[in-house]
């Protein structure tokens, strides 16, 4: 009587990867409540985790699928350096385009999802509401929470390869990166913070002359918007101010007209953009919920469970805390989790892989030349033939070496990525 194979369950490691997530965010949350005890906890968190996984990579069967992986990890990393950056340029140009002046003067949109919080404070248990201000989780724990989701392949946790998941993280990543900076830079909205500009960006109080030319004359009043929707061309003659500072970049010098440095500010294009620490009107859609979503739906998919549920309650509580501190108007957070979660869904090409097809093509090619072993009862050109279909003793000999070498260039890199990660964002 034949049997019917088994189908591995995600969480299959007994909940192993979901107790470490916890562990992790619970020890980190102790620099608000005791940072001596942080300061010994989480060092030693991390090197307890880093050391199982090492242990675990001369047991782990699958490299071969990490090594097909790997053009595909880089070229998705490459590409999301490149969204990043353009991320970058544009936080500080939608900022630094309308002037200081404006940002100052300008007050923030009606939101009612802050309204609505207000009122809770006033109507729910202060434990409650200390819970909803309290600051459990930020950008780089998602993050880190990921990173952790990613070398769980090496249990078992996790269908491999990591490093497709890895570049269906990134690429998705990138996507979502391209298209919210396009968003909030086709429309500058106004901070929620009115101070933020001129605490974070050392740019002119003016407009730029673009804004002089297109927009301030039309601003306010009624009358002239009327007139510019009327006649569809700009009719106002105006005096443009145009004494920008435009420093020697050589070939970057053009990034000044978006960039608008100052004369005692920064010299390289490179470190404004490093400076802020964070932007002011890049606003529709929220960058932090957008990691946050792709963190959950990767672990969802990928690993499933209680665990799952946790981070989706991690989610909601970044989502509202974003709102609570007016880093983010409700609509900034909605369209950050709806388009997280259609952009995961798209990207399925790149991970899980579906190796069942490519076996079933192997197992075509010598279809006939089994069914005739099987019909002479000769199990070792059965047992032959079904080598085929994997890969041969000879073949894995002789890639053990390479593969040795890759596997520990691998666990390096990822490694060198995580506390790259951990290191630059851990500011938030």
């Amino acid at each position: 009587m034949s049997r019917s194979p088994i189908t591995p369950k995600r969480g299959g490691d007994g909940g192993g990867l979901g107790l470490a997530a916890v562990a992790y965010i619970a020890v980190d949350y102790l620099r608000h409540l005791s940072p001596s005890w942080h300061e010994l906890l989480q060092p030693l968190l991390w090197i307890i985790l880093a050391l199982i996984a090492i242990t675990r990579v001369p047991f782990y069967k699958h490299w071969s699928a990490e090594l097909r992986s790997a053009l595909v990890f880089v070229a998705a990393l490459v590409f999301m350096l490149c969204a990043l950056l353009y991320e970058m340029i544009s936080v500080r140009s939608v900022t630094a385009v309308l002037g200081l002046n404006w940002h100052r003067s300008t007050p923030p949109l009606p939101d009612t999802g802050q309204w609505i919080l207000l009122g809770l404070n006033e109507k729910l248990p202060q434990v409650i509401v200390d819970i909803l201000r309290a600051r459990i989780v930020g950008l780089h724990h998602y993050l880190m929470l990921f990173v952790m989701l990613a070398f769980s392949v090496l249990f078992g946790s996790i269908e491999a390869p990591g490093l497709g998941i890895g570049a269906r993280y990134m690429f998705t990543m990138a996507i979502g990166r391209l298209l919210r900076a396009l968003s909030f830079a086709s429309t500058i909205l106004p901070s929620p913070r009115p101070w933020c500009a001129a605490s974070r960006f050392d740019v002119p109080q003016h407009p730029h002359r673009w804004a002089q030319k297109f927009y301030v004359p039309y601003a306010s009043d009624s009358n002239a918007i009327r007139n510019v929707i009327h006649h569809d061309m700009v009719y106002d003659g105006g005096v443009v101010q145009d004494d920008e500072y435009r420093p020697n970049w050589g070939l970057m010098s053009f990034l000044a007209d978006f960039l608008r440095p100052v004369p005692s500010g920064e010299a390289a294009w490179i470190n404004l953009l490093k400076k802020a620490g964070g932007g002011c009107n890049d606003l529709l859609y929220s960058g932090h919920m957008l990691v946050a979503v792709l963190t959950a739906m990767a672990w969802t998919e990928a690993y499933g469970g209680l665990s799952s549920v946790f981070i989706w309650m991690l989610v909601a509580h970044s989502a509202q805390r974003e709102v609570r501190e007016r880093h983010h108007y409700t609509v900034d957070c909605i369209v950050a989790i709806y388009v997280g979660f259609m952009l995961w869904k798209m990207t399925g090409f790149l991970w899980p892989l579906n190796n069942k097809k490519s076996r079933l093509k192997r197992l075509e090619k010598i279809e006939s030349k089994l069914y005739q072993a099987a019909k002479d009862s000769d199990l070792d050109q059965v047992r032959d033939l079904l080598k085929q279909v994997d890969s041969t003793a000879k073949d894995q000999i002789g890639k053990e070496r390479a593969m040795r070498f890759f596997a520990g260039g691998t666990v390096i890199f990822a490694l060198t990525i995580v506390v790259l990660a951990f290191v630059l964002t851990s500011d938030g």
